[in-house]
C-alpha cells in the first residue's frame, strides 16, 4: 500500500518534465488518489464482512499493480485521473484488511508489534523513493511508474497469503454477546453514578478542539506530503528530492510504535502539540532556509510524525468517550486530506515553496487547537471509577483504530 499510494509524489518531478503535466494537474491527480481512499475506507466500513474476504485483498492487490503499470501507457489526464482514484480505493482496502488481520492473529504477541506493522507504509515510501531514486539518471518517468508497478508486484506475491479476520465461531459469538451484556450492564451503573455527580466533565469542549486539530493536521500534512520532493527539486535540482522521500519513508517505519511507547510516560494532548509543532517545522524548513541540511532535516522530522499524530489523535478521541468520535475523527481529516491540494493549486504557478509555507502554517493552527485541547484536558475522566472500571484502549489499539478507519 506504501508503494501504490506515495510513489507518486517522487515521480511528480519526472512527470512535469516528461510528461507535461502542470502544476494544476498534478494536484489533481492528487486529489483522486484521496477521494478513492476515502471511498475505499468506507466500503471498508460500511460492510464488515468484506474486512474478511481474501478474495477481494487478492483482486485490491492486482487492481492496484495494474493501475500503476498503466500509467504510462496513456497521456491522458482523465484516464490518469481514473487510474489514480482505483489506486486510492484499492490501497485503502489492502490497509483496512490488514489491520483486520493485525487484529485478529495478534492479539496473543507482544504490543509493539502491530505498531511495527504499521511502519511497513514507511517501508513502502523508502522502497518506492530508493527505486525512482536510483532509475532517474538512466530512465523516464514511464520507466519509474513499470518499476513501481514490478516492486508493488512482488509485494502483492509476498502478502498473496495474509490470512484476513476469521469469522467469529458460534462459541466465540456467544462469548461475545455475553461479554457485550456484561459491559452494557457496567455501563449502565457507571453512567448512573456519573449522572448524579454534579462535575462530570463536558467532553464536547475538547472533541471540538481535537476535531478541528485533526481535520487542520489533514489538510497541512497532506500538501507536504505530495509536493515535498517537487518543492526540495526546485530550490536543488539533482537527487536530493528522491534522497529526501526516502529519508521520509525510513522515519515512518518505528514512528508509530515510538510514538505508542512515549504515550506511556506523557499524555496525549502533550505529545500531539509536541509531533503538529516538530512536523510544522520539519515542513516549513525547505521553503524558508533550502539547501541539502534543510531537505533532509524535514524528511526526518516529517516521516517521523504523520503517522504519530493519527495515532495520537485517535487515542485521544477514545479516551474522551465523544460518540463516534473515530468516525468523526477520520471524517474530517479525509475531508483535509482532499481539500489540501485544491487549497494550493493556485500558488503552484508561482513555484512549490509558498504551498509548504502554508501548509507549515495550517499544521501550526492544528497545534494551537492541541494547545487548547491541552488546557484543563480532562486526563481523570472518570469521576466513580471504583465503581464500574472503564478500561482504556491500549496504544496499540489506538494505532489500530487509526489504520483501520484511515
Amino acid at each position: 500500500m506504501g508503494v501504490g499510494r506515495f510513489v507518486y509524489t517522487p515521480i511528480l518531478p519526472l512527470m512535469h518534465a516528461g510528461a507535461g503535466l502542470s502544476a494544476g494537474a498534478g494536484a489533481n491527480l492528487a486529489t483522486a488518489n484521496y477521494i478513492g481512499y476515502l471511498l475505499g475506507a468506507l466500503v471498508g466500513i460500511l460492510a464488515p464482512a468484506l474486512v474478511r474476504s481474501r478474495a477481494l485483498l487478492r483482486i485490491s492487490l492486482v487492481v492496484l499493480t495494474g493501475t500503476l503499470a498503466a500509467m504510462p501507457a496513456t497521456h491522458d489526464t482523465a484516464v490518469w485521473f481514473a487510474l489514480r482514484l482505483s489506486a486510492g480505493v484499492a490501497s485503502a482496502l489492502i490497509f483496512v484488511i490488514a489491520v483486520s488481520s493485525l487484529l485478529s492473529h495478534l492479539r496473543e504477541y507482544p504490543a509493539h508489534l502491530p505498531g511495527w506493522a504499521f511502519g511497513g507504509v514507511g517501508a513502502g515510501i523508502a522502497l518506492s523513493g530508493l527505486l525512482v531514486l536510483v532509475l532517474r539518471p538512466v530512465a523516464d518517468w514511464r520507466a519509474a511508474w513499470w518499476a513501481s508497478a514490478a516492486l508493488a508486484a512482488v509485494l502483492a506475491v509476498a502478502s498473496w497469503n495474509l490470512r484476513p479476520e476469521a469469522r467469529p465461531t458460534t462459541t466465540q459469538a456467544t462469548q461475545a454477546i455475553q461479554a457485550n451484556a456484561d459491559r452494557a450492564h457496567e455501563a449502565t451503573r457507571f453512567t448512573a453514578a456519573a449522572a448524579d455527580s454534579s462535575h462530570a466533565p463536558r467532553t464536547h469542549r475538547w472533541f471540538t478542539a481535537l476535531f478541528a486539530s485533526y481535520t487542520l493536521e489533514g489538510v497541512g500534512y497532506i500538501i507536504a506530503g505530495t509536493f515535498l520532493v517537487a518543492a526540495i527539486e526546485q530550490s536543488s535540482p539533482g537527487p536530493l528530492g528522491g534522497g529526501a522521500w526516502v529519508l521520509v519513508g525510513l522515519a515512518a517505519v518505528p514512528s508509530s510504535a515510538l510514538w505508542a511507547r512515549l504515550g506511556r510516560r506523557w499524555s496525549r494532548p502533550d505529545l500531539l502539540l509536541a509531533a503538529l509543532v516538530v512536523q510544522a517545522v520539519g515542513i516549513a524548513l525547505p521553503a524558508l532556509i533550502g539547501g541539502a541540511p534543510a531537505a533532509l532535516v524535514s524528511a526526518v522530522l516529517f516521516g517521523a510524525t504523520f503517522i504519530g499524530v493519527s495515532t495520537l489523535a485517535l487515542a485521544t478521541g477514545a479516551h474522551l468517550e465523544f460518540p463516534r468520535s473515530v468516525a468523526l475523527l477520520t471524517a474530517g481529516y479525509s475531508v483535509g486530506q482532499i481539500l489540501g491540494p485544491l487549497v494550493v493549486a493556485p500558488l503552484l504557478h508561482h513555484g512549490y515553496q509558498q504551498a509548504l509555507v502554508l501548509a507549515a502554517s495550517v499544521v501550526l493552527v492544528a497545534a494551537v487547537a492541541a494547545a487548547v485541547l491541552r488546557i484543563g484536558f480532562p486526563h481523570h475522566m472518570v469521576v466513580v471509577r471504583a465503581t464500574a472500571p472503564v478500561r482504556q484502549p491500549a496504544p496499540t489499539e489506538s494505532a489500530a483504530d487509526a489504520g483501520s478507519h484511515r
